[in-house]
């Protein structure tokens, strides 16, 4: 199975590079990457698998276990449109193109000056000869980075205004893991980056990883009423767990449950709640346009919130003054 699928991947990937990509670069002049244009169509094939699978799965228990049931599904669409630009092309592209050139750039420029850059691998020889444990920590190693990130994103106000957006949606689904502002996916892009490039994740593991996490995060926003059981939801965010995280009491600073894959390192750094119950979701403070308005008014309203932000503590400033 897993055979047919790779080299049905590959063929599709083929088709995509040869009437689609390659096209493109040879119109805009752009042939220097045309070495990098086949991964560049694998990675665009992953994601739209991805999610499909993400439908497939998702779904169906969000029809037989809902947590709330909706007449009015706008913002859920509008959800799903991040996801087909963040998991479909867009960004997994941009992500790869970046991190590899930017992971050439630096391993050329430390090994000229006599730098060997380690891997995992080189680091903890026992992990050489086993690719799924190896996977697994790089995992582990990138959530504990995407934990404090997240939980940094609740602690400064003006950053919060930004990340509002994901927790405004009142109708979270499978679909709202991808619901972010540009500027907030920029920052979370860059963490994830520069962290990928310290443990030395090769190129192209790195945009399987993120599909990986990705999947995960999505399960986590369905609005599905089926915990894990008291050990699965210690070993894999849960929506249960997770929701607790986009309750309306949890939104901005006074909030739980960050981790985005594994509940360790909420477990660890104290900030599990493990509460049996569903909670309603979304921000009471944020703008209406970034709870129920399209795409374009989201972007625009959390924008606009952000400045309000940073403009908050100068007015206080004056005020005092």
């Amino acid at each position: 199975m897993l055979i047919f699928l790779d080299r049905l991947f590959n063929a599709l990937a083929g088709e995509i590079d040869q009437y689609l990509v390659l096209p493109v670069l040879y119109h805009f002049g752009w042939m220097q990457w045309e070495e990098l244009s086949f991964d560049w169509a694998l990675v665009c094939v992953y994601g739209m698998f991805a999610v499909i699978v993400t439908y497939a799965i998702c779904w169906p228990l969000e029809a037989l276990f809902p947590i709330e049931h909706w007449e009015d599904r706008k913002t859920v669409l509008t959800d799903a449109f991040y996801t087909v630009i963040n998991r479909v092309g867009v960004l997994p592209v941009v992500s790869f193109l970046l991190f590899y050139q930017v992971q050439v750039w630096v391993n050329g420029f430390v090994v000229d000056h006599g730098y060997i850059p380690p891997t995992l691998e080189s680091v903890v020889p026992a992990l050489l000869g086993h690719p799924i444990i190896t996977f697994i920590a790089y995992a582990l190693i990138l959530d504990c980075a995407d934990y404090w990130r997240h939980r940094l994103s609740h602690t400064f106000r003006s950053w919060y205004a930004l990340h509002a957006l994901h927790h405004a949606q009142r109708q979270m689904s499978f679909w709202s893991d991808d619901r972010n502002h540009l500027l907030d996916d920029l920052v979370a892009a860059l963490w994830f980056g520069v962290m990928g490039l310290a443990i030395g994740i090769p190129p192209l593991q790195f945009p399987l990883l993120f599909l990986f996490m990705r999947f995960i995060e999505s399960l986590s926003h369905a609005n599905i009423r089926m915990p894990f059981g008291w050990l699965g939801d210690r070993l894999i965010v849960s929506p249960r767990f997770h929701r607790l995280h986009h309750g309306l009491r949890a939104a901005g600073r006074n909030s739980c449950n960050y981790g985005a894959v594994f509940p360790i390192w909420d477990i660890v750094f104290r900030t599990a709640d493990f509460s049996a119950e569903y909670l309603p979701t979304g921000d009471r403070r944020a703008p209406e346009s970034m709870a129920s308005g399209g795409y374009i008014a989201q972007q625009l309203g959390g924008l606009q919130f952000f400045l309000a932000q940073i403009r908050q503590p100068a007015k206080k400033a004056r005020r005092g003054s």
